[in-house]
């Protein structure tokens, strides 16, 4: 494999004096801080960041629910007038913007925890019945599907096809393999296979290259055109969500307590900082000079993207294992307190909290303006600013 492999320094939230960081080139706005008039797949697209171009909503207030009769376990998807979500008793739900009524349900045999994709008319789905699928986004009819070894933990991520014979999708499994698959039939691009379990979605990287974590405590990079290995850097522990990407630097957390930061080509920074013993929960969210991440303490943590030192923490009623937002101006995020936070990028203050009474243990979505969460008593919320119409 390439020279990828990194020796990463434990800091407590800082480097060690005399290491500092190169400076990392500034990326592209368009690549890092996308338009969401839609959130069509996990974390709103490639680079698994969660970040949203515009200011947070103020004043927010809940513009409509639907309720589902199990708990929802999957950030929701939309798109295509959509939004879905998959549920703890095997369902895939869709429901509609402008009814606010289920168009259609599908049943699984397990959970299904994977965020959907949508694109091109087709719903992506996997569950932890070990089948990912491709439904029709106007009645839900099974289009084609794929078994895996494992359960399918984790969203797809939809790009563009490594030369001109169209779209492909990128997906996970438990059993450790890595999908690309043709969105139209299913059909197989690649596959490449790891050690051990992947609980994570594909991130894409510049230079034609994708990265996900797995249960052997690595961060895998390989190329898109063919699933061929082009490095690995190591980690204390297992990767236990999806990683997210700015720049050239990947953002993760592990078993071991850990945020790490890690450049895929070397060039940027390198660092670890550890929670004082409690378990980050969430996939990293990035913006321009911070990365934001959930812990079973309580806090939501901002860290310095290049340093690695602790710029702020905002404690809640409960463990926030809600993947946050990043607005402009905001963080978003649910706790297990029922409640929906914002506080400011800058210093973590309180910018306003919404009680919506249920365990919000998933990441919440953002589109047209208004955010989307699940509950875990099955109601989902959509939430506006105060001052909109």
């Amino acid at each position: 494999m390439a020279g990828l492999l990194l020796g990463l320094v434990h800091c407590e939230g800082r480097r060690d004096a005399g290491n500092t960081p190169p400076a990392e080139p500034p990326a592209a706005a368009s690549a890092e801080v996308p338009w969401t008039p839609d959130w069509p797949m996990s974390r709103g697209g490639g680079r698994l960041n969660g970040r949203v171009a515009g200011p947070a909503p103020r004043q927010p207030v809940i513009e409509w629910t639907f309720q589902n009769t199990a708990a929802i376990t999957s950030e929701a998807a939309i798109a295509e007038g959509l939004i879905v979500f998959g549920d703890t008793e095997g369902g895939i739900q869709a429901v509609e913007v402008a009814t606010r009524k289920r168009r259609w349900q599908v049943a699984t045999k397990d959970a299904v925890e994977a965020t959907p994709a949508i694109a091109g008319g087709r719903v992506f789905a996997g569950s932890n019945d070990g089948v990912f699928r491709a439904l029709d986004v106007g009645d839900g009819h099974l289009l084609w599907s794929i078994e895996g070894g494992d359960k399918f933990p984790t969203g797809a991520t939809l790009t563009t096809g490594p030369d001109a014979s169209g779209p492909v999708l990128l997906v996970n499994g438990y059993d450790g393999v890595s999908h690309c698959l043709r969105p139209a039939d299913g059909s197989e691009v690649w596959r490449h296979e790891t050690n051990d379990y992947i609980n994570g979605s594909p991130v894409l990287l510049d230079g034609g290259r994708i990265a996900f974590g797995g249960c052997d405590a690595r961060l895998h990079m390989l190329l898109l055109k063919d699933g061929s290995a082009v490095g690995e850097l190591e980690s204390e522990a297992q990767i236990i969500r999806s990683l997210a990407a700015w720049g050239r630097t990947l953002y993760g957390v592990n078993y071991a307590n850990q945020l790490l930061a890690a450049a895929w080509d070397a060039s940027g920074p390198a660092w670890l900082y550890e929670a004082d013993g409690n378990q980050f929960l969430t996939s990293p969210a990035a913006d321009e000079e911070r990365v934001y991440v959930g812990c079973r303490d309580k806090h939501l943590y901002a860290v310095d993207r290049l340093t690695g030192k602790l710029r702020w923490k905002f404690k809640t009623g409960g463990r926030v294992a809600s993947a946050p937002l990043v607005f402009d101006d905001a963080v978003v995020f649910g706790s297990s307190d029922g409640r929906l936070y914002a506080v400011a990028v800058a210093d973590g203050m309180e910018l306003w909290r919404l009680e919506l009474g249920e365990d919000l243990a998933v990441a919440p979505s953002h589109a047209g303006g208004r955010i989307v969460i699940g509950g875990g008593e099955g109601t989902l919320f959509v939430i506006r600013g105060g001052a909109a119409r």
